[in-house]
């Protein structure tokens, strides 16, 4: 089968990668579209020592498993946990000591033909649900994700820092509580999108110091958490949403003195991101800047590299 396989920091179309044996408990799945994104582009620099099939937002449809998944279209969770570590019996199997992870860790991911996964890992994508728009329940999770980790009302003060894909996306999730929330980035389409669904934006300038409860990093660069850190009052809550390809300096005496919060923020959950849309609740397509067949994955990755470029999408199969 044909893949973009990642070996040595170097990205190649292959088209002689054996199609995946589905293991016990695992399906066949047939992947239609998957997206892009900063994780990935992250890989192609080192972030993470990985080799073989990059991708993990995406949407497929089930060749071999269940019979009640056989021809259906689905997404995918895409840690899969061995269910017998301590993390896996504490019902956190994001955070599975033996975890594969797709596209990322020991498991060749969705820019291919066809990839594996826990039966348990699957959800149906709803009918009314377009596969362009399924590709997004991934990052709408990891998103959503923030709100399992801290409680968020009316009465804070948000900020997001980022206008990027996951900026988007996690402004819009946030903007569903209720909160107080300002959005900065350095775009003025990007922050348009916002703006045209009632969330209040703006640029660095416009943050003030020492003003919010709990600001959120979306950037990745060590500008953007420190604007983060600096808009945070005493006992305020910093979340990293971002992968870091280098290593963040930071001033560490800051964070103890006004005793913030740090937290790290990965993989959320698929089931409301699913719900919020299927009622379109959140607007992606705005988000999508173009799509590719996976023939031409190699320069579809150089344009997801551009910068002001949104989610590029790869069609691989028809639905």
């Amino acid at each position: 089968m044909k893949g973009l396989w990642l070996e040595n920091q170097q990205l190649e179309l292959r088209t002689d990668i054996p199609v995946p044996e589905a293991a016990s408990e695992e399906a066949l799945v047939r992947v239609c579209k998957a997206g892009i994104c900063n994780t990935d582009l992250e890989l192609t620099r080192g972030y993470y020592p990985y080799s073989g099939i990059l991708g993990h937002e995406f949407v497929g449809v089930v060749e071999q498993g269940p019979d009640n998944l056989i021809n259906k279209r689905v997404v995918g969770e895409i840690n899969a946990a061995c269910g017998k570590c301590r993390y896996c019996l504490k019902g956190i199997p994001t955070h599975c000591e033996n975890r594969t992870v797709l596209g990322i860790v020991n498991r060749n991911g969705a820019f291919a033909d066809y990839l594996s996964l826990p039966v348990a890992n699957l959800h149906l994508v709803p009918d009314n649900v377009p596969t362009d728009v399924a590709t997004f329940t991934e990052p709408v999770a990891a998103a959503l994700e923030i709100q399992q980790q801290i409680s968020i009302s009316s009465d804070d003060k948000v900020l997001v820092v980022g206008d990027g894909k996951l900026g988007q996306l996690v402004a819009q999730t946030l903007a569903l509580t209720g909160c107080d929330l300002l959005a900065i980035g350095r775009h003025a389409d990007k922050l348009a999108n916002l703006e045209a669904k009632g969330i209040k934006v703006g640029y660095a300038d416009d943050v003030q110091t020492r003003s919010f409860d709990i600001a959120v990093e979306c950037t990745g660069n060590s500008a953007g958490f420190d604007i983060a850190r600096r808009a945070l009052r005493p006992r305020g809550i910093l979340v990293l949403k971002s992968t870091y390809a280098g290593n963040l300096s930071l001033d560490a005496s800051a964070l103890v003195v006004d005793e913030i919060t740090l937290i790290g923020s990965r993989c959320g959950p698929f089931a409301p991101a699913l719900e919020l849309l299927a009622t379109e609740k959140i607007d992606i397509k705005p988000l999508i800047h173009s799509i590719f067949p996976l023939d031409e994955g190699i320069t579809a990755f150089e344009q997801a590299k551009t910068k002001g470029v949104m989610k590029v999408l790869l069609e691989i199969s028809k639905t």
